[in-house]
C-alpha cells in the first residue's frame, strides 16, 4: 500500500463511520532530535516522539506491539512460516486455574487463551506501524502481494474490548478473521505433579469459544466484525467466570454493545483517560533513547495494572504463545521492583499491591505451614496468585526448612510503605501496613533467639537465590526496617501497646550484619564469593536506604557475569545514592542498549527475556533508576537533580511525586539548576536540597516571600495546598516544563528499520 493510497484510505473514514474512529496526529519524525522548546504542549511533543515504530513484522512477544487496560491484553505479530497471516494474542489478567490442591504456579496458574488470525489474500511484503503511547493506539498499513490494508488497533481503557479497524484495498477485501484456542493448561514444567491434567477441550460457537475449567466456571472469548462500505470493524473480548459461569453471555453482550456504539464515542472516552494519565507528570532529558524508554514504561504499566487490577505476574498480562515457567506472581523480587515507578511518576492509581493486601490479607496465613500457624503471623510465598493463595507451598521455618520465602511479605510491605509515604494517606497505615507488617514481623520474631553475646540471632534462612545462612543479612535488614517502620506507624496512628515494646527490644538487640574485608556478608560465615544477580544482601542499601557502604557495593558490582536486567537497574539506583551520576548512567545504558549478560536482554519492544522465559520487571525498575537520577526523597529530604550525568546540560521535570506527598517541578539548563517548585499535598515538613548555586529567593505561588532556614538544604513551613518557588536570587524564570534538546540521534523502539 503506497503512502498516497494509505492517506486516501484514512480520508475515507468519516467521523460518523460505524467502522472507524477519528484520526489523531501521528507519531512525530524519525530523527530523534527534538528541539529545545517552551511549548506549553510539551507532553504532546514528548509522547509523539516516544511512538514505537515497526517497518518489519514482529515475530512474537519480544518484538510485538502490545495493548492493555489492566485486564484485557493483546500483542500483535506474525508467526514464522505464515507469510499471509497476522496474529493477535489475547489474554486476560483474571484468567487462571482454580485447583488449589497444587501449588499456585500450577493449581492457580495463569492460563493461555488463544489468538485471533487475520489471513490475507497475498503474502505480507511490508508493514508501516506506529504505536502512539499518547492514545494507546496502533495506526499503520500492511502491504501484501495482493494489495494492502490500513489498520488501527486499540484496547479500550474503560471496557474489556479490543477494536481493530480495517480499510482494505480491493485485492484484500476478503481478508478473513479466525480464532485459535490454546490448551487450557499450565505451561510450567517445574514440579508438575503426575496427576495434573489439562482443563477440558473448549466448545466453539458462532463468534465465540467457551473454555470450561475442571474447578468450575471458565472463560469465553467472543468476537464479531461489522462492515460499512469498504470499512470493517472487529470487536473482541474475554470474560472470565468462577465458579458458576464461563462468562459466555457476558462476552457476547460486551461485543454487541461495542459494535452498536459509535466508535468515536468509545474512543473519545479512551483517549481522555490516557490524556489525563500522562499529564500527571513530565520527564525530559537529553538522551531521547532513555526518554522514550521511560515514557513507554509508563504506557506499559498503565496497560497492565491498576488499583482494581490483579498484581502483575512476571510476564504481565501478555501471556506468551509458547508460555513459560513463570505462570503467576513472583514475590521474591519481581513484583517488588516493578511497582516503585508509579510513585515518583505520580501515578498512584496504578498501585495494585496495596488494594490486594487490603482485600486478601487473610489468605496470608495460608502461606504458613499448618503446623506453624498461630493466628497472629503472616507470610508470603512465591509464586502466589492474585488472591495471595500459595496452594500447598509454604514459607520455610528458620532453622528447620530454610528457603527464600521468609522475607517476601516484609519486602512487599515496603511497597505499601512507599504508597503511604508518597500519598500520606493514613488509611494505608491503619488498614494495610500496620496490621499486615505486624504479623509479618511476628513470624520472624518467633524464631529470634538470644545468643551468649546477649544479642538476638536468626537461625538459618535462605538469602534469595544464593545460599543458606544464619543471621542472613537479607532477613535481618527486613526485620530492622519492619520494626522501625511499625514504630513510626504506631506513632502516626497513636498506638501504644505491648507489641511496640517488643519492637524496641528487637531493634536494640538485633545482631549487626556480619562483615568481612569485602563488606557485608550474605550471613554468618557466608561471604559473597561469586556473581549474584539478586542483590538480596544489599537490600539495606537499596531500596531500604538504611545506610551507605561503598565497599559492600563495589564487591557485589565487581562480579557481573551472572547479573540480570534488574541487577543493572539496582546498581544504577545505588550509584545515584552515592552521587555517582555518570556511573549510574553507564549501568542504565548498558541495560537499555540491549546488551546480553547471562542469557538476559532487553527486547526491541522494551520487554525483557531471561533465556527462554519472558518478564517485565527489569525495564520497569530501569525507569525508576532514571527517576532516581532526577528526584529523590528518602530520609525526609527532597533532593532535586541529585545525580544528573555530566553530559546532560538540560533536564525538565514536572509534578514528580516524592515522599511527604510533595509535587516537584524543576528545570536545569547549561549544567545548572534554574528553579524548583514544590507543592505540598499533605502539609508534611519540607526539607529541600534544591541544588541551585548561590543565593536564592523562596516565594509562594503568589510571589510573596516565604521564610526558610538553611542554605543548600532548606526547611520551609509549607501548609497543605501551598507551593514554594525557589529561584536564583533576582531571577524571574518562566516556570514551565519543556522537552529539552536532544544530545544526539537515536533509533526508535520497536522494529523501525525495514528488511
Amino acid at each position: 500500500m503506497t503512502a498516497a493510497s494509505a492517506a486516501a484510505g484514512a480520508a475515507a473514514f468519516a467521523v460518523s463511520s460505524r467502522t472507524a474512529w477519528a484520526q489523531t496526529s501521528g507519531g512525530g519524525g524519525d530523527s530523534g532530535s527534538a528541539g529545545h522548546t517552551d511549548d506549553t504542549d510539551a507532553h504532546r511533543r514528548i509522547l509523539l516522539d516516544a511512538a514505537m515504530k515497526w517497518r518489519r513484522l514482529p515475530s512474537g512477544w519480544q518484538s510485538a506491539p502490545f495493548f492493555g487496560n489492566g485486564f484485557l491484553a493483546a500483542h500483535l505479530y506474525s508467526k514464522a512460516g505464515e507469510g499471509n497471516t497476522l496474529r493477535i494474542m489475547l489474554n486476560h489478567s483474571l484468567v487462571q486455574d482454580q485447583r488449589g490442591q497444587w501449588e499456585a504456579a500450577i493449581g492457580y496458574s495463569r492460563l493461555p487463551v488463544g489468538y485471533l488470525t487475520l489471513t490475507f489474500a497475498g503474502t505480507v511484503t511490508d508493514v508501516d506501524w506506529s504505536l502512539d503511547p499518547a492514545t494507546a493506539e496502533l495506526n499503520g498499513t500492511v502491504t501484501t502481494t495482493a494489495g494492502g490494508v490500513r489498520m488501527r488497533v486499540l484496547i479500550l481503557r474503560q471496557s474489556d474490548v479490543l477494536l481493530v479497524s480495517l480499510e482494505p484495498t480491493a485485492g484484500e477485501r476478503k481478508a478473513a478473521w479466525g480464532f485459535t484456542a490454546l490448551p487450557s493448561a499450565t505451561t510450567r514444567t517445574s514440579r508438575v505433579p503426575p496427576d495434573y491434567t489439562a482443563n477440558p477441550d473448549p466448545a466453539a460457537g458462532p463468534g465465540f469459544v467457551e473454555q470450561p475449567l475442571h474447578a468450575g466456571g471458565g472463560y469465553t472469548t467472543a468476537w464479531r466484525e461489522i462492515h460499512e462500505g469498504s470499512g470493517r470493524l472487529l470487536a473482541a473480548t474475554i470474560a472470565y467466570g468462577f465458579p458458576d459461569s464461563t462468562g459466555r453471555e457476558r462476552a457476547l453482550s460486551t461485543v454487541d454493545r461495542a459494535l452498536t456504539t459509535a466508535p468515536d464515542t468509545l474512543v473519545r472516552e479512551h483517549r481522555t483517560w490516557w490524556g489525563d494519565f500522562y499529564r500527571r507528570s513530565l520527564v525530559s532529558v537529553p538522551d531521547k533513547h532513555l526518554q522514550r524508554f521511560y515514557w513507554i514504561q509508563l504506557y506499559k504499566m498503565a496497560s497492565s495494572t491498576g488499583k482494581d487490577s490483579p498484581v502483575l505476574p512476571v510476564f504481565g498480562p501478555w501471556f506468551p504463545e509458547t508460555g513459560n515457567n513463570w505462570t503467576n506472581i513472583w514475590w521474591n523480587l519481581n513484583t517488588q521492583v516493578a511497582y516503585p515507578l508509579i510513585n515518583g511518576s505520580n501515578q498512584l492509581e496504578l498501585d495494585a499491591i496495596t488494594p490486594t493486601f487490603r482485600t486478601y490479607h487473610r489468605n496470608l496465613e495460608l502461606n504458613i505451614h499448618p503446623a506453624h500457624r498461630d493466628g497472629s503471623s503472616y507470610a508470603l510465598c512465591h509464586p502466589g496468585d492474585r488472591e495471595l493463595r500459595p496452594g500447598p507451598r509454604y514459607v520455610g521455618v528458620p532453622g528447620v526448612s530454610p528457603n527464600d520465602h521468609t522475607g517476601n511479605l516484609t519486602w512487599a510491605m515496603h511497597n505499601v510503605w512507599l504508597s503511604y509515604r508518597h500519598s500520606m494517606d493514613r488509611r494505608i497505615l491503619r488498614d494495610v501496613l500496620y496490621p499486615v507488617l505486624s504479623r509479618a514481623i511476628a513470624y520472624y520474631a518467633r524464631f529470634l533467639t538470644e545468643g551468649s553475646d546477649g544479642l538476638l540471632h536468626l537461625p538459618e534462612t535462605r538469602s534469595p537465590e544464593y545460599a543458606n545462612a544464619s543471621d542472613c543479612t537479607y532477613d535481618l535488614s527486613l526485620i530492622r526496617w519492619g520494626c522501625r517502620t511499625l514504630l513510626e506507624a504506631a506513632r502516626v496512628l497513636r498506638i501504644d501497646d505491648a507489641p511496640t515494646a517488643r519492637l524496641r527490644d528487637i531493634l536494640a538487640r538485633l545482631v549487626p550484619y556480619h562483615r568481612g574485608e569485602q563488606g557485608v556478608l550474605i550471613g554468618a560465615e557466608v561471604p559473597l564469593a561469586e556473581s549474584h544477580r539478586h542483590y538480596s544482601h544489599l537490600l539495606w542499601l537499596y531500596p531500604l536506604q538504611e545506610s551507605l557502604d561503598r565497599t559492600s557495593f563495589e564487591h557485589w558490582a565487581s562480579m557481573r557475569e551472572r547479573w540480570h536486567g534488574y541487577s543493572f537497574a539496582a546498581a544504577a539506583s545505588m550509584e545515584t545514592l552515592f552521587g555517582n551520576a555518570d556511573r549510574a548512567l553507564s549501568y542504565l545504558k548498558f541495560f537499555t542498549d540491549g546488551n546480553t549478560v547471562d542469557g538476559t536482554q532487553l527486547t526491541p519492544n522494551t520487554m525483557y527475556r531471561e533465556g527462554s522465559n519472558f518478564a517485565m520487571e527489569s525495564p520497569l525498575a530501569a525507569a525508576q533508576s532514571l527517576l532516581d537520577m532526577l528526584v529523590q526523597s528518602h530520609g525526609g529530604t527532597v533532593r532535586v537533580f541529585p545525580a544528573v550525568p555530566s553530559g546532560w546540560a538540560d533536564a525538565s521535570v514536572q509534578r514528580l511525586r516524592t515522599q511527604g506527598a510533595f509535587l516537584v517541578d524543576a528545570s536545569r539548563s547549561a549544567g545548572r539548576t534554574d528553579w524548583v517548585t514544590v507543592r505540598s499535598e499533605a502539609g508534611a515538613p519540607l526539607a529541600l536540597e534544591h541544588g541551585i548555586e548561590g543565593a536564592i529567593d523562596v516565594r509562594d505561588e503568589h510571589g510573596r516571600k516565604l521564610p526558610y532556614r538553611g542554605t543548600g538544604t532548606i526547611t520551609v513551613d509549607l501548609p497543605k495546598g501551598r507551593t514554594a518557588v525557589v529561584t536564583r536570587r533576582g531571577s524571574n524564570p518562566v516556570l514551565r516544563a519543556r522537552d529539552v534538546r536532544a544530545d544526539g540521534t537515536y533509533p526508535r523502539w520497536g522494529l523501525p528499520e525495514p528488511d
